[in-house]
């Protein structure tokens, strides 16, 4: 097991983790049996890939920003904070991923805390999240951080609404 060089957190997207992001998302991709040929364009200019991804930028049709939860030079995952919720309240205002090798370890659990105190600054006192209604690690996830059962989606996935305003 590998002993991480201080306690991880969110942080802008850097060039610094190059090396884990790209091995941690390969590793995390090839876990779900998705496509990594994403990471070939990545791997080639990750400094355009990190620009990219740094700053309030529009993606699902609203204003977005991108952070990685990292440990020193070890990327962990990925949180998206939506500044505003997209059409038909699909996605919510979270989403977030911690790749494969450092699943199972809170590591979600403590980033989405961390997300969620980002949201207050946003104006956000109540915020929304979706999940797959079989994915139950994520769905608990949201409920440690004090997410509340609303329903199912029109994509099919669970709604959870978790109050920051407390």
């Amino acid at each position: 097991m590998i002993t991480l060089p201080e306690p991880p957190r969110l942080t802008t997207p850097s060039t610094r983790v190059r090396l884990s992001y790209l091995v941690g998302e390969q590793a995390d991709m090839i876990h779900r049996g998705s496509d990594t040929e994403w990471l070939a364009a990545a791997s080639q200019d990750f400094d355009g890939f990190v620009a990219d991804r740094v700053g309030v930028r529009e993606r699902w049709g609203v204003p977005s920003e991108v952070f990685w939860y990292v440990s020193g030079d070890y990327y962990l995952g990925t949180l998206v904070v939506r500044h505003q919720l997209i059409e038909g309240e699909v996605g919510g205002h979270i989403g977030y991923h911690v790749v494969y090798p450092w699943q199972r370890r809170g590591h979600a659990t403590a980033m989405l805390r961390e997300g969620l105190g980002k949201l207050p600054e946003l104006g956000i006192d109540r915020a929304l999240l979706t999940v797959a209604t079989d994915n139950l690690a994520s769905q608990t996830v949201i409920e440690r951080n004090g997410g509340v059962e609303d329903g199912v989606n029109q994509d099919g996935e669970v709604r959870f609404w978790i109050d920051i305003s407390k």
